[in-house]
């Protein structure tokens, strides 16, 4: 099944370089999406498990992974009325795939919090490590974003600065919320 553009026409030759930013896009929206979520649960699971590093671990894998689902779920039906067919299993593998960012992102704050759980850290540096990495995945992509868009020093700073402007409002839920 060929892609389509957004107007529904077939896409022209030398119109990569367009595809290739809006697939950029998409994965650029579900690691900021699915990073936002890791940092939410992070505040929950904190305040419901403060000795656990695992539990929260498990809480982070399996909210990323619903969430995951959810919008494969959501973007399949999209998909099936907006094209006005029934999606076929090379389109909802091309969905799930596009959508797993939602899941990659958590990866980094995963990675802190399984050091928690064997006990390389305490369950509180393993938290704080996984949001700091967090903000450093939300920076990243602001980055990413900035470079895309090729936007200036001043304006790579405001979208970075929004985006970790993000994480740091759950970073302060997380410390009035646990204190």
């Amino acid at each position: 099944m060929g892609r389509s553009s957004p107007s529904g026409t077939e896409p022209q030759p030398g119109a990569t370089g367009r595809l290739g930013r809006a697939a950029i896009g998409e994965r650029l929206a579900g690691f900021i999406y699915g990073t936002i979520v890791v940092l939410s649960v992070l505040v929950v699971g904190a305040r419901a498990f403060p000795d656990d590093a695992g539990e929260i671990a498990v809480m982070v894998l399996v909210t990323s992974a619903v969430f995951w689902l959810a919008h494969v779920y959501a973007h399949a039906l999209a998909h099936s009325v907006s094209h006005d067919e029934h999606l076929s299993w090379v389109e909802l593998r091309h969905i799930a795939g596009r959508e797993a960012s939602v899941v990659e992102a958590a990866i980094p704050p995963l990675v802190a919090l399984l050091l928690g759980a064997l006990d390389v850290l305490s369950t509180s540096a393993a938290v704080w490590t996984a949001f700091v990495l967090g903000l450093v995945v939300l920076g990243a992509q602001g980055i990413v974003f900035a470079r895309v868009e090729r936007l200036g020093a001043t304006a790579t700073i405001g979208v970075v600065a929004a985006n970790l402007g993000l994480g740091l409002v759950l970073v302060g839920l997380k410390v009035l919320v646990t204190h």
